[in-house]
C-alpha cells in the first residue's frame, strides 16, 4: 500500500521566490533564510518521495471571488505556473499524479469531506516557493505533486479542527491505495504576518514558536484554537497556519502510532515583513 512517511511544513513567502529567481540567496538579508533550508534540501535528496501532496492556498490566481472552493484537489497530469502580474516564475511546470489524486478524492469524499475536483489550474507561489526551498533550482521537480488548495483568504475559512480531521482522512485515503508509494504531505503558509491596515508588518515570535511546539506535541489542542486567536496574535494572514494542521493530521500518531521524529526545525524573522517557519516530521 502507499504510505505517508513524513510531513514538511514551511512558509511560502512570495519574496523568497523572487530572491531565489534573482540570484540574491547569498545577500546578507536573505542568506540566513536560505541557510535554514540547507539541511532540508539534503534530507529530501536522501528521502526522495514518489509523490508530494502539497497543501497551500491560492492567491486569486486559479480562483477568484467568483468561485471560492474551501478544499480543492488538483487531479490533472500537469499544472502550469501562474502569472501573478510580473510573469510566471522561471521554475519547472508541476507534474501531477492523477491516479492517486483521484483515489484520494474518492476516499475523502466518501469520508464525508466535500472536495472540489480541479482538472485544470495554474499554481502560484503558494505551491512553487515551498518546492524551490526544498529542491533548489532543478530542471524538473524531483517527483509528482498533488496540489491541494485551501481557502484561507475569504471568510468563512475552515476551522483548525476541520483541517486536522481532513488530514486524518487523507492518511486513510493514501493507505488504501494499492500501489507501493512513498508519499510526503506538505503544509504551507504563514507564519505570523499581516499585509494591510494599521497592523501591517505584525510578527509575533512567541505565538509562532508556541504554535510549532503544540503542532509537534499537542496537535489536537492546537486544532481547538479558534480563528480569532490566529488573527489577534498572528495577524490577518496568520490564519494560513491552519493548513499546517492538515499535514499534521496525516501523521501516524493520530491513528494510534508512535509520535513523529523532529528531523529539522527552523524559524527566522524577517523575510519581507513575514516570519518564516519550517519543520520536518518523520513517521517512525
Amino acid at each position: 500500500m502507499a504510505r505517508i512517511t513524513a510531513s514538511v511544513y514551511t512558509s511560502h513567502v512570495p519574496a523568497i521566490g523572487a530572491a531565489l529567481d534573482a540570484g540574491k540567496t547569498q545577500e546578507p538579508y536573505w542568506q540566513v533564510v536560505f541557510k535554514g533550508y540547507d539541511f532540508s534540501k539534503q534530507w529530501l535528496k536522501e528521502r526522495k518521495p514518489d509523490v508530494v501532496f502539497l497543501v497551500y492556498n491560492d492567491h486569486a490566481n486559479a480562483f477568484s471571488l467568483e468561485m471560492i472552493p474551501t478544499f480543492a484537489i488538483g487531479t490533472a497530469a500537469e499544472f502550469n505556473i501562474a502569472d501573478e502580474g510580473w510573469g510566471p516564475r522561471p521554475v519547472p511546470k508541476v507534474v501531477g499524479q492523477p491516479e492517486l489524486a483521484s483515489h484520494i478524492a474518492q476516499s475523502v469524499i466518501q469520508q464525508d469531506f466535500d472536495l472540489t475536483i480541479v482538472n485544470r489550474m495554474d499554481v502560484d507561489h503558494g505551491l512553487t516557493v515551498p518546492l524551490s526551498l526544498m529542491c533548489g533550482q532543478p530542471q524538473a521537480w524531483p517527483c509528482p505533486v498533488i496540489p491541494f488548495a485551501v481557502n484561507v483568504v475569504q471568510y468563512p475559512v475552515p476551522s483548525g479542527r476541520r483541517c486536522l480531521n481532513l488530514g486524518k482522512a487523507i492518511r486513510k485515503a493514501v493507505e488504501s491505495y494499492d500501489e507501493d508509494l512513498n508519499v510526503q504531505i506538505w503544509g504551507t503558509g504563514g507564519m505570523s504576518h499581516q499585509l494591510q491596515g494599521p497592523r501591517a508588518g505584525l510578527i509575533n515570535r512567541e505565538f509562532d514558536n508556541a504554535f510549532l511546539d503544540r503542532l509537534i506535541a499537542d496537535p489536537e489542542g492546537q486544532a481547538a484554537v479558534p480563528h480569532i486567536d490566529y488573527v489577534r496574535e498572528a495577524g490577518s494572514e496568520g490564519i494560513e497556519l491552519v493548513m499546517w494542521l492538515i499535514a499534521r493530521g496525516a501523521m501516524a500518531d493520530l491513528a494510534g502510532g508512535s509520535p513523529p521524529k523532529v528531523a529539522h526545525r527552523f524559524y527566522h524573522v524577517p523575510a519581507s515583513n513575514t516570519a518564516v517557519g519550517h519543520l520536518i516530521l518523520e513517521n517512525p
